[in-house]
């Protein structure tokens, strides 16, 4: 087979569990080396160790980084650009919900999820963006959610984050497409992770009835989603956002 990203060097927050682990197994298979970022070492390690097992030659390493925090972020990034000389990908997929009604939010709730959401898409890409503008060239990926395009109840700050990351994308597409580097979104709709197995069987026909393939997707699907706009077979492709949700919103 041939690997579409052989030599590339990518970075994926969020890279631990569920879609973003699916990102980091998809990306060694393609022949990237990736830099894992998270804030559980174990569950780094537990995953190099889990998607070593499949691809003895991947060159994975972890990188424990709280994306919310400016500082951390830029002390990482320059750590991964020493180790590995070059960042060509970065996908931003770290993500959590702390869902609640608007009336009954806290402060900290929101603040909370804008901040690793959001704000961590300001963190990693200012701290990245240097690089690829001197490299004229690279891909920034930055995982999104259907619910930032249409909305849920009991989500606001979610759903604010969420489409905060697409207007924050159209526009650095914006600003870096002279610079050969290319900004998309993927959007993924229920998808089968953790978060979607503590739902119980009510929830789940509810969900269910609203997705036209009827039934969730998984954390591959998405994978393969984030890898086609981190090849070159999207070179033409910038300012995007990409549904994954089995026909949500059409």
């Amino acid at each position: 087979m041939n690997q579409t990203l052989t030599d590339q060097v990518a970075v994926v927050t969020g890279g631990n569990a569920g879609i973003g682990k699916a990102i980091v197994l998809k990306f060694a298979q393609e022949g990237a080396k990736v830099a894992i970022i998270g804030t559980n070492s174990e569950a780094g390690e537990s995953t190099i160790s889990e998607i070593k097992e499949k691809i003895p030659t991947a060159d994975l390493k972890f990188y424990k980084i709280d994306v919310s925090k400016t500082a951390a972020v830029e002390e990482g990034i320059k750590q991964i650009l020493e180790g590995f000389g070059k960042i060509d990908i970065l996908v931003n997929n770290a993500g959590i919900t702390a869902d609640q009604l608007l009336m009954k939010m806290s402060e900290e709730d929101w603040d909370k999820v804008l901040e690793i959401n959001l704000k961590s898409c300001f963190n990693t890409c200012r701290s990245i963006v240097r690089s690829m503008m001197k490299a004229k060239k690279g891909k920034i990926i930055n995982v999104t959610s259907i619910v930032g395009l249409i909305g849920n109840p009991g989500q606001t700050n979610y759903a604010a984050s969420k489409s905060g990351m697409i207007g924050f994308s159209k526009s650095l597409a914006k600003e870096l497409a002279s610079r050969n580097i290319h900004v998309n979104c993927v959007a993924p709709g229920f998808i089968k992770t953790k978060m979607t197995d503590v739902l119980n069987d009510y929830q789940k026909e509810g969900i269910l009835n609203t997705i036209p393939l009827g039934r969730l997707g998984n954390a591959e699907e998405i994978a393969h989603a984030v890898w086609f706009l981190a090849c070159p077979l999207s070179n033409y492709i910038t300012g995007q956002v990409i549904s994954v949700d089995g026909g949500m919103q059409m």
